[in-house]
């Protein structure tokens, strides 16, 4: 690759570092709200704020707005299924930190990409990986007897939020073809559709002015922010690539839920995010066509 290529391809690697970090913190945030909105009030002002937000920077209805003039019914059909899931996304994620850790949820989130790598995989080597994944959420599972049980539906919700951000990263590069950031707002504005009536049903009778300001930093932190560098850094890397640097996530979020929310691992989970980080990133690394054909599968 050129010189050029190779700092495109390393600043939309710090794109995706820089967007996981900030998902953790705002993910820490929203978590410390839950007792005042509950998970799905949270989800539905995360997305509504990010939205507005969103729309006032990308202005979508201005048809220069998109490469190549006004969105093709394919291309809104692809936007609309993207923000169909970030909204399930939003909300399975949330209902799983309301039962276990951030950082266990995240590890187990990241089945998503690590499926998404598989899926593109020609190699049976690489499928020793998903054995350690598997293995990994094999410890997390709460079987009988063990004294520190994780909640099973807090598993399932985070298994819910992996397939939704595997189908996050696929159809996202479809959804991208109208420009980034214009995908990412009128992504999000569906995502309400998914969102707002699950808050609206949990919502308090009185809503008090610091949870709109903490809805505002946990709206920036985990979707304006993230969404806009994980949607550029997409058009110029192939999605094993995002897998790769997504792997680090559950170590993030285990960071972050201590420093932020005291959360503490046992030992054994700790073995078990690490098997799954390592699952997702040496699935990544060993997958074809190598690093430097990246852009080539961006474009194809």
């Amino acid at each position: 690759m050129t010189a050029p290529t190779d700092r495109t391809a390393l600043l939309a690697g710090l794109s995706i570092v820089v967007a996981q970090a900030s998902i953790n913190l705002g993910a820490a945030f929203a978590k410390s709200l839950f007792p005042l909105l509950g998970p799905e009030g949270v989800a539905a002002l995360r997305t509504t704020i990010s939205a507005l937000i969103l729309l006032a920077i990308a202005r979508p209805w201005r048809g220069r707005a998109m490469p190549g003039g006004a969105i093709t019914g394919r291309q809104w059909r692809w936007l609309l299924l993207y923000g169909l899931v970030l909204g399930g996304m939003n909300l399975m994620i949330y209902w799983a930190f309301r039962r276990i850790p951030i950082g266990i949820g995240v590890a187990i989130e990241i089945c998503g990409p690590l499926g998404v790598v598989l899926a593109t995989s020609r190699s049976l080597r690489d499928f020793l990986w998903l054995v350690l994944a598997l293995g990994g959420l094999a410890l997390l599972i709460p079987w009988p007897g063990r004294a520190e049980p994780l909640d099973l539906a807090g598993i399932g919700f985070a298994l819910g939020a992996a397939a939704c951000w595997a189908l996050y990263i696929l159809c996202g590069k479809r959804a991208g073809e109208v420009g980034s950031t214009t995908a990412v707002a009128i992504g999000m504005t569906v995502a309400c559709i998914v969102t707002v009536p699950f808050g609206l049903a949990a919502a308090p009778s009185s809503l008090p002015l610091h949870a709109l300001g903490l809805g505002l930093v946990v709206a920036i932190l985990s979707s304006a922010l993230p969404y806009m560098l994980e949607m550029h850094a997409m058009g110029q890397l192939s999605s094993r690539i995002v897998g790769l640097l997504s792997s680090m996530a559950p170590a993030l979020g285990a960071i972050v839920g201590f420093l932020v929310l005291n959360e503490r691992l046992t030992g054994l989970q700790w073995l078990a995010v690490a098997m799954m980080i390592v699952a997702s990133a040496g699935c990544s690394l060993g997958a074809k066509p190598p690093v430097a054909k990246a852009r080539d599968d961006v474009m194809a």
